[in-house]
């Protein structure tokens, strides 16, 4: 499992030394052979955890890990109660734990772990961007902060047994492979994009000026597979067709290697998309996309990760289907592993 034990307590994980000794009832986890919490497990509709031992240089990176463990072996699983000998002030700030109706007894709510921007998100997240309104192509819209560069997302998927990674595009990088799909029958057919180098160039070009779309590369195990554009519904022309919020986010997906094709890795890189942008500003309530209404097979994979079809509408150079995914619905029902 992803863990580091030379990191800062919840920065980003990297290499998998985290370990476990587990059966029904307990779970000891040790990181670099070093013990880090040892708990005794009591099943039932909410999961026991009888804390027995706990690291005391690293209480919260301790407790983090089995929350982790625990809800990454159970998808399904909702909450946890975390029997404490004593409170950890930190993990209740940061909302990993919440204060039980019975003293001693702290809850882990599946829906706020998984909002946590750390180990997630490669730059810590410590507050959302200021907000000023400003107008751009007659458009009203909050001010965007800077876009990133390089790595920005990364999980272990414990059911794929790989890397999920997301990285900003470099176009001198990037720009053979990006021709490369687009020009793939399969991937031209729904986005229409084809063309050469040179058109290529230009189009990412100008999307890298463009304050309102971050262009996205998807890899598995650090391979890229599959380019994405995440972008500020607002300021787009998906806004007239919906009440937009300001800090809602769409997306455009495609999936360029056929080795990374199927609905697995679907679940995989999609709920990774979605769980970067929701962690990436928390006042984002929604995310958007507007496949062609007749490209049945992603629609049914979007409504595989919790997305509804709010309606049909018609783009100039398509018919769309409207796909909506709200910040609370995903969180309540992702099956993050």
């Amino acid at each position: 499992m992803p863990f580091d034990a030379a990191s800062q307590p919840l920065s980003l994980p990297r290499w998998r030394s985290l370990d476990a000794e587990e059966d029904d009832r307990r779970l000891s986890l040790t990181l670099e052979g070093q013990p880090l919490i040892q708990l005794r497990l009591e099943p039932g509709d909410t999961l026991q955890v009888h804390v027995q031992s706990l690291c005391s240089e690293r209480p919260q990176q301790a407790l983090w890990a089995a929350c982790y463990w625990l809800l990454s072996r159970d998808p399904a699983r909702q909450r946890l109660a975390v029997h404490l000998p004593s409170s950890v002030p930190q993990a209740l700030a940061s909302g990993l734990l919440l204060a039980g109706e019975v003293a001693g007894v702290y809850l882990c709510e599946r829906a706020l772990f998984w909002q946590l921007p750390q180990p997630w998100l490669v730059a810590s997240n410590s507050g959302a961007y200021p907000q000023q309104m400003q107008f751009s192509n007659g458009k009203r819209h909050p001010r965007r902060a800077p876009k990133p560069r390089g790595e920005v997302y990364r999980r272990f998927d414990a059911r794929l047994g790989a890397w999920v990674s997301l990285r900003t595009l470099e176009v001198d990088q990037d720009l053979e492979r990006f021709n490369r799909w687009q020009n793939h029958p399969r991937v031209e057919k729904f986005w229409q994009e084809a063309g050469s180098l040179e058109q290529h160039r230009a189009y990412l070009t100008k999307l890298e000026a463009d304050p309102h779309t971050l262009t996205l590369i998807g890899c598995f195990d650090d391979q890229p597979f599959a380019y994405f554009e995440a972008y500020w519904a607002k300021e787009d022309r998906i806004a007239p067709f919906y009440p937009a919020d300001d800090y809602d986010r769409g997306i455009h997906m495609l999936v360029g290697e056929e080795a990374h094709r199927g609905p697995h890795k679907v679940a995989s890189w999609l709920s990774a998309l979605v769980h970067y942008l929701f962690l990436d500003d928390p006042r984002t309530q929604r995310v958007v996309a507007e496949p062609r209404a007749d490209n049945g097979k992603m629609i049914g994979y979007m409504h595989d990760q919790c997305f509804h079809c709010d309606k049909e509408f018609d783009f100039p150079h398509k018919r769309a289907a409207l796909m909506i995914l709200g910040r609370e619905r995903f969180f309540e029902r992702c099956k993050l592993a």
